[in-house]
């Protein structure tokens, strides 16, 4: 019995749309909403925040942007990048530029597992478009930090995977992520290094006047009559003669 052209055609559709899936980041996603839904069911007294999160039809948690509170604390991009699990280290991640210890979850952070890649660096970008290698549908680094060219929808996943890790009771707040004061200063000194350079190599050389101008020192001789002495001529000039000398 043949098969009808529109069964085949849609078990075939169906088929190029299943393996497009990445079940990683689904699986990844259903424990994070269902993490999700714990941490507000415990913070809320809310027994039913499961079903809208498990449903997608929820808003995130709007984190409070403390970041200019006077006792904030900070992490620079070079230490944020030691704390990779390594020789001991804790395993830091950063979103939106606020960095969590989420050590507590190694099985699934540790070298070698599924979140590895969000380990010791801001990826941002990552989380909102569930990229973890080469580069996006944008051309953009896919763990970068950059929210540049992300839809409406990308951008909900980010504060979602944000309400994650503010709100779960292992993972723990570290503070801001800034960039090296030190190296800020270095690289400003770089840029005058460079401006003048620049500016040296577009100069002009002074002319044949301006050379002679320069050379030329001038000299009272007796009686209070001004005198120039001209290096290139050996001349003196006064009263209106010439002097050879």
């Amino acid at each position: 019995m043949p098969i009808p052209v529109w069964l085949a055609t849609t078990v075939g559709v169906t088929g190029v749309l299943l393996a497009r899936v990445d079940y990683n980041m689904v699986f990844m996603k259903f424990f994070r909403n269902l993490s999700r839904s714990k941490a507000r069911a415990r913070l809320h007294d809310n027994k039913y925040a499961i079903i809208p999160v498990m449903l997608g039809i929820e808003d995130p948690i709007k984190i409070k942007d403390d970041i200019d509170a006077e006792n904030a604390l900070t992490i620079t991009r070079e230490e944020l990048e030691e704390m990779d699990g390594f020789d001991g280290a804790p395993l830091y991640l950063s979103i939106r530029g606020r960095v969590y210890d989420v050590s507590a979850g190694e099985k699934f952070y540790g070298e070698g597992k599924e979140y590895h890649d969000w380990v010791g660096t801001d990826a941002s970008r990552s989380f909102g478009t569930g990229c973890r290698g080469g580069t996006d549908r944008t051309g953009m680094d896919c763990l970068s930090e950059s929210l540049d060219g992300l839809t409406e929808k990308e951008l909900k996943e980010v504060d979602r995977w944000l309400e994650l890790y503010e709100t779960h009771d292992k993972y723990t707040f570290i503070g801001h992520l800034v960039d090296d004061p030190v190296n800020d200063i270095l690289e400003h000194i770089e840029e005058e290094d460079a401006a003048l350079a620049e500016a040296d190599g577009d100069g002009e050389f002074p002319s044949d006047d301006a050379t002679d101008d320069a050379e030329e020192e001038r000299v009272v001789q007796p009686g209070g009559e001004t005198a120039v002495v001209e290096d290139d001529a050996d001349r003196v000039e006064s009263e209106g003669e010439t002097v050879e000398i």
